[in-house]
């Protein structure tokens, strides 16, 4: 099973769109692993946004994720890189479908309501920003009898 990194952006928080989208997760099929409601330090935000520091829209990004509580989550399950990042839909919530995350709830670009890893990599440098080892854990999720042969 793999893991992924999603994030419920202050706009999901704030609108209170987070049981609805984490449930969307889970009918998918996908484990919670790790979940928390927390406050981006301006750190973490540097660390996740590293590769955008020298981009004009930077600054804007950082000020947002760090202006108020998000929830942090590790899932996993089959190609859960690539199933979250469907579930979220395109970035631009004007190209995503309805249906989607983003396409559903998402009012422009920058308040997009979710973020999820691109890769297995990004995935996990992004876990590790937001959780201790200890905080993702490890358990028989019952479900993956019915899902999976």
């Amino acid at each position: 099973m793999e893991k992924t990194f999603a994030m419920i952006k202050p706009d999901g928080v704030q609108r209170s769109l987070v049981g609805n989208i984490i449930a969307r997760y889970e009918a998918k099929g996908l484990r919670v692993a790790g979940m928390k409601i927390m406050q981006v330090s301006n750190e973490q935000a540097a660390q996740h946004y590293a590769e955008h520091v020298e981009k004009p829209f930077y600054p804007g990004l950082v000020s947002y994720i760090t202006s108020g509580p998000v929830v942090a989550l590790v899932l996993e399950g089959k190609n859960a890189v690539e199933e979250v990042r469907k579930i979220n839909g395109a970035t631009n919530p004007l190209n995503a479908a309805c249906g989607t995350i983003r396409g559903d709830f998402g009012q422009e670009v920058g308040r997009n309501v979710v973020h999820a890893s691109d890769s297995v990599e990004s995935a996990a440098r992004e876990i590790a920003i937001y959780f201790n080892a200890d905080e993702v854990l490890e358990y028989d999720y019952l479900p993956n009898k019915w899902l999976f042969e």
